[in-house]
């Protein structure tokens, strides 16, 4: 079922509802009274009569009419019961308030599944439990208790209601826009945040998504619904749980698992996701985003009423990846004859006291600087909205004159604007008019210039839209029938783990350079592989209860006689059982030795949050403490696979250095996809590492692969 009839509620029943003031169930409604909900309010309480003038029920199933949510502010160990009842009375939705489900461990984990079961067993529906609440602003429907909250078009999705909180806060204090709907999301334990998406991007109230993330349920499915939602509306996000200890702390808040912030970033940003890093670029973000046409082509000019500003802006945007082009010629031209000698026009534009005495001339410059087909932006920056306090009162009336041009201006050239003022937080009056034409103005001047970059960024992403994932996973289609054997032959032996040579073939199979290596089950065919690869050559122990090794003396390199391949056969073998007396010794894998190259890692793993994700980067031991890798949640495309090897750091090595050849970025391209398909055709694979990857100038390696499948009850 949709969330319609949860989130445009019409009738609510308050289960645990109060005459007690100090508790949520009558403070949820006398909120509702207050905020003007003209929907139906029902309280339920057993051992009340009224409640605020309402006739109060026993149980929900004793309510006349129909209802559609019921907000549930009883304890925990209350609510398998009273969803039962909510149930019976076919209450479609339900709020669930109280916390002790799966964020206090096993116990609370067994109650909310308990949950789950009941409301799915009559088909209820639940946000929580866990939750601070919903709002629905057009039609004051509040059960959260936050009074004065401005009425707007951004939708605020969090799994913190302190974070709410702040949010709302700040659209009050700093901000010309405001709340179209509040969800608090809660544990996650029936409805998932990308149902929310659906319905938050079907609805024509809301024109952006602002989100605070610690934890998601179904990663996948969001990044799915995420993809179809961007080119309509923009999704703000921020995501807590980097580090170790944020990652502890969001797991005993929501009880949801926090994954690698690297695979959620760049997950987040393929599918369109604007990601902040800090909370208070949240809110600036989204207005500018809900509000502004995006930058174009990331070119920006910077017009200031002083030197020290346009530096600082130029130094963030420049980090930020966004260009600041010197101005045409003509352009510059214009400027000249508007401002002193002293100032500066090629970009930035400083004014040098040119509007001092008028500052009219703030929009005479814009105009003139949007005009130029370079520029895709523009931010002003300074003391602007200030000048009628500063040098004259009657100064004020012309920055309001200015500040209606500057609006006629951005709905004229389609350019974005965005303002950065001293004065802003005392939102004087013609500051409050830029606000009026959707001109955002902060008095911060590095969330302005980020509000800047993520306009260019944004514009990015819709330009390059079509090339992007939709994050489906096809699983099994291209499973090859002879991997199948290979998975089901490990299966039937009871192992989880593939052994090099059955691994490699796999890889193979799906477009990985064929391995030149070969087994050997006993010495004399040891020997045979010798003479038929003719060179010097490695022995590797192939045994499926060894998996490392170097640990247990199973390799010898650089053989190049027969009597040498004898020895190194026999001396594995002894190492191996002297390592582990029970081991299943299947032989040895005869490999060529091989020659210098770059060394790369390439592996999978199945993530908490988006299932099968793929990772890349400089390889051997140097992967441990470098950790210079790029990720992305499969499948890859070819151009994905490009980028990958392209944002690590090492990059340049592959481009050749100092009189070393380049590598072959096209076969690791091609590996990379293999990989990328091979986890897809296969649902039992749980992680792959292939490490080290010898890279040459043509071709590449596969020196060692391992596969660890999931066990039977994954």
């Amino acid at each position: 079922m949709g969330l319609e009839r949860i989130l445009d509620a019409e009738s609510v029943a308050v289960v645990g509802a109060s005459n007690n003031e100090t508790k949520r169930g009558y403070q949820a409604i006398r909120t509702l009274l207050d905020e003007g909900f003209e929907g139906k309010i029902y309280p339920v309480n057993p051992r009340e009569d009224r409640i605020l003038g309402f006739k109060c029920y026993r149980k929900v199933a004793d309510i006349e009419d129909p209802v559609d949510v019921a907000l549930i502010t009883t304890p925990a160990k209350t609510i398998p019961g009273v969803l039962e009842d909510c149930g019976r009375k076919g209450v479609p939705g339900a709020v669930i308030i109280a916390g002790g489900f799966g964020e206090l461990g096993r116990e609370g984990r067994s109650l909310e599944k308990e949950i789950v079961e009941v409301a799915r067993k009559f088909g209820i529906r639940v946000i929580g439990p866990n939750t601070s609440g919903i709002m629905n602003l057009k039609k004051s429907l509040n059960l959260v208790g936050l009074h004065d909250t401005p009425r707007g078009d951004i939708a605020l999705l969090t799994q913190s209601g302190n974070m709410a909180l702040t949010l709302i806060t700040e659209a009050k204090l700093k901000s010309h826009k405001g709340i179209s709907y509040y969800v608090g999301v809660g544990n996650e334990a029936d409805v998932k945040f990308h149902e929310y998406l659906e319905f938050f991007r079907r609805d024509p109230e809301t024109k952006a998504i602002l989100m605070y993330v610690e934890g998601m349920r179904d990663g996948r499915r969001f990044l799915q619904q995420a993809y179809k939602t961007t080119t309509e509306k923009p999704i703000i996000l921020l995501k807590s749980g980097r580090s170790t200890t944020g990652k502890k702390s969001a797991g005993s808040h929501t009880g949801a698992l926090a994954g690698l912030s690297e695979v959620a970033k760049g997950a987040f940003k393929r599918a369109g996701i604007v990601v902040v890093e800090n909370s208070d670029e949240l809110f600036p973000v989204a207005e500018t985003l809900s509000t502004l046409p995006t930058i174009k082509n990331r070119s920006v000019a910077i017009l200031a009423d002083g030197g020290g500003h346009a530096t600082i802006a130029a130094d963030i945007l420049t980090d930020l990846g966004i260009e600041i082009p010197e101005l045409h010629e003509k352009t510059q031209a214009k400027l000249k004859k508007m401002l002193p000698f002293t100032a500066s026009v090629r970009n930035p534009v400083d004014v040098a006291g040119g509007t001092d005495a008028d500052p009219g001339i703030f929009a005479d410059c814009a105009e003139e600087i949007l005009k130029d087909h370079h520029i895709g932006g523009l931010l002003v920056v300074g003391l602007f909205g200030g000048y009628g306090k500063r040098f004259a009162e009657s100064l004020g009336l012309v920055e309001e004159d200015t500040a209606h041009r500057m609006g006629k201006l951005l709905r004229k050239r389609k350019k974005p604007i965005v303002f950065h003022s001293l004065y802003a937080s005392e939102k004087t009056h013609p500051l409050e008019l830029l606000r009026y034409y959707n001109i955002p103005v902060y008095d911060s001047l590095d969330i302005a210039c980020k509000c800047v970059g993520v306009l260019a960024d944004y514009g990015d992403y819709l330009k390059s839209y079509h090339a992007r994932t939709n994050f489906v996973l096809n699983w099994g289609e291209k499973a090859k029938p002879w991997g199948k054997r290979i998975i089901s032959k490990a299966r039937e032996e009871g192992r989880t783990v593939l052994m090099e040579h059955e691994a490699k073939r796999l890889l193979s199979l799906h477009g990985a350079p064929h391995p030149q290596d070969i087994l050997a089950r006993t010495e004399e065919e040891a020997v045979k592989a010798f003479h038929v690869l003719k060179g010097r050559v490695a022995l590797k122990i192939v045994s499926p209860d060894i998996l490392h090794k170097t640990e247990a003396g199973g390799i010898k390199l650089d053989l190049n006689t027969e009597s040498g391949v004898r020895k190194a056969f026999r001396e594995i073998k002894g190492n191996a059982l002297s390592f582990n007396p029970s081991a299943d010794i299947r032989g040895c894998l005869v490999c060529p030795m091989s020659d210098d190259g770059t060394e790369v890692i390439i592996g999978t793993k199945t993530d908490d949050q988006f299932g099968p994700v793929i990772m890349y980067g400089l390889g051997g031991v140097m992967v441990e403490i470098l950790k210079d890798v790029s990720f992305r949640v499969l499948p890859i495309s070819s151009k994905s696979a490009e980028r990958m090897i392209e944002e690590t750091k090492s990059y340049p090595i592959l481009n050749g250095f100092r009189g070393r050849p380049p590598g072959d970025k096209k076969s690791l391209r091609r590996l990379l996809l293999a990989v990328s398909e091979l986890a897809e055709a296969y649902p039992e694979i749980q992680e792959m590492d292939l490490n080290p990857v010898m890279v040459y100038e043509r071709g590449l390696r596969v020196l060692d692969a391992r596969i660890i499948l999931k066990k039977n009850d994954d």
